[in-house]
């Protein structure tokens, strides 16, 4: 699916179905240079007229030499624009220009020493020597024709190499990845000292552009808009109401499966502070009701997201006629809905709760489709949101349902709540939050004995899970200190009644997944 975005300078990502493709797309964007990803059988044509830059080619898993292996045409490296091939993309540079690409005796997966052997752009401000991520099975054994050696590795003697003349050049390593202590520094090379990109793209730049798009598409129409609370659906209302005032209006439907007391803090920034066409519905009974006796976690999901859709029908069918619905449909989002990779095996149902366009005859409007997570806080900070919202770790659509392990009652409930507002107080005071991608209780379907004073307990077990990541796509536990446990562990126990024992999940993902439903 092509970009909404034409105006800015673009550097194009050609997907070879590498994991790191979204990475490359977000370490362009970070220098405030618009990327855009699209598959690698995409047809250059339709790009001819864009303001592209240069073109990045993606790792990938397949080998240049075997049968159906994906290939581009010269087409591409006829754009008259700087080419970087990354991993697979060098070997398909290599494949292009009569290089010979051969399997490694050995595969080279880890950090490497790269040296560099002549001076390049691409490697200004980069010392000789420096540590770079290797991730390959394939090894170039020849030169391609006019390309020279620009650095090397023991294991890899064309580990970066160029046609200075074309302005193409191949990286053996990943750039992208943290590991490449000067990656970055490379990527801006090739983003100012080579492509001499503006770095045009910007939250401001977004917000100014987005309110005009906007404005334009719904002209004097009506516009609705499912207000979560979450990240995305804040900055879809705020930015939405940036654009058109009155004319959005907002629906929150409190399940009775959100967090602490959050049902009042979202009604109360949304309507005092940005004084939003708010209407809040709090139908947390008849989801108790629909949930009684479901322990199935994608059960619950579906049981949950129709009952959504259908107190969000009966809403909208109150407040009028619209048309158009605001959803908070962010890029990865999109870049997998086109992937040539075919979707992907479904581990469990999205976490948030979809289906609404299916179910509505509305026109969508998704203003956010173009970004990614972090660059949608940004914008969210642009726009004033304040970071008790805009700061917050990822929550899933079904709630507490998914974090309370067989049965929801109301008192199940509550208990979560309560211990996952304590955990994430703790979190704050000991300024740990902020270093965490996501954190949350989890109330286990078990219970266990305990004293308490002279009496014997038997009471409920909560877990307790944060986990590092830079996009959930994978996740490390975190190392949480001792007494900061410690500290949580005592308060959940002494100040909830009903709970006797909190245990800490070290499990990472893989294996294990974020969330435990």
């Amino acid at each position: 699916m092509e970009s909404e975005i034409t105006g800015h300078e673009t550097i194009l990502i050609l997907d070879f179905g590498s994991q790191y493709t979204q990475l490359i797309a977000r370490r362009v964007r970070e220098q405030n240079v618009f990327s855009e990803i699209i598959p690698y059988n995409s047809n250059p044509r339709k790009y001819k007229n864009r303001n592209i830059k240069g073109i990045i080619l993606s790792g990938g898993p397949a080998s240049v030499y075997e049968k159906d292996a994906p290939h581009i045409g010269r087409e591409w490296l006829d754009f008259n624009v700087p080419v970087l091939g990354i991993c697979y993309g060098l070997q398909l540079i290599s494949y292009l220009f009569k290089g010979k690409v051969v399997q490694a005796e050995h595969k080279e997966y880890g950090l490497a020493e790269l040296e560099i052997t002549t001076d390049s752009d691409l490697f200004k401000n980069v010392p000789v020597k420096s540590a770079v991520w290797m991730s390959h099975g394939d090894k170039l054994l020849s030169l391609p024709q006019s390309f020279r050696v620009i650095a090397r590795t023991a294991n890899s003697p064309y580990a970066a190499i160029e046609n200075r003349e074309k302005r193409i050049y191949g990286l053996q390593f990943h750039p992208e990845v943290a590991h490449s202590v000067y990656g970055t520094q490379i990527l801006r090379n090739f983003l100012f000292e080579i492509c001499h990109c503006a770095a045009d793209w910007s939250p401001a730049s977004f917000i100014t552009e987005s309110v005009a798009a906007i404005r334009q598409k719904v002209g004097d129409r009506q516009v609705l808009c499912a207000l979560s609370g979450g990240v995305d659906s804040s900055v879809v209302a705020v930015l939405l109401q940036k654009a058109i005032g009155k004319q959005l209006h907002c629906v929150f439907v409190d399940t009775g499966l959100l967090r602490y007391k959050e049902a009042e803090e979202v009604e109360n920034i949304f309507t005092r502070t940005f004084d939003m066409d708010l209407t809040c519905v709090k139908r947390g009974p008849e989801f108790y009701a629909k949930l009684r006796g479901v322990t199935d976690p994608e059960e619950k999901r579906k049981i949950i997201g129709s009952e959504f859709i259908r107190i969000f029908e009966e809403e909208a069918e109150k407040l009028g006629q619209f048309d158009f619905l605001a959803q908070g449909t962010l890029y990865p989002d999109v870049i997998e809905s086109v992937s040539f990779k075919g979707p992907s095996v479904t581990i469990k149902s999205h976490h948030n709760v979809g289906g609404l366009p299916e179910k509505f005859d509305f026109e969508l409007i998704e203003p956010l489709r173009e970004l990614f997570k972090d660059e949608v806080r940004q914008v969210g900070r642009e726009l004033g949101i304040p970071e008790t919202i805009i700061g917050r770790h990822p929550f899933p659509g079904p709630g507490l349902a998914v974090r309370i392990l067989g049965d929801i009652t109301p008192e199940r409930v509550h208990l979560l709540q309560k211990a996952d507002a304590i955990y994430i107080e703790e979190l704050h005071k000991n300024d740990l939050y902020n270093k965490i991608w996501q954190a949350f209780a989890v109330l286990l379907p078990v219970q266990t004995v305990g004293v308490m004073g002279d009496q014997r307990t038997y009471e409920h077990v909560i877990a307790l899970r944060a986990v590092t990541s830079t996009d959930g796509m994978t996740a490390d536990w975190f190392n949480m200190p001792y007494d900061v446990l410690a500290k949580i562990s005592n308060r959940i126990i002494n100040e909830i009644r009903g709970i006797n024992r909190v245990v800490y999940d070290i499990s990472s993902k893989p294996p294990a997944t974020i969330e435990w439903e």
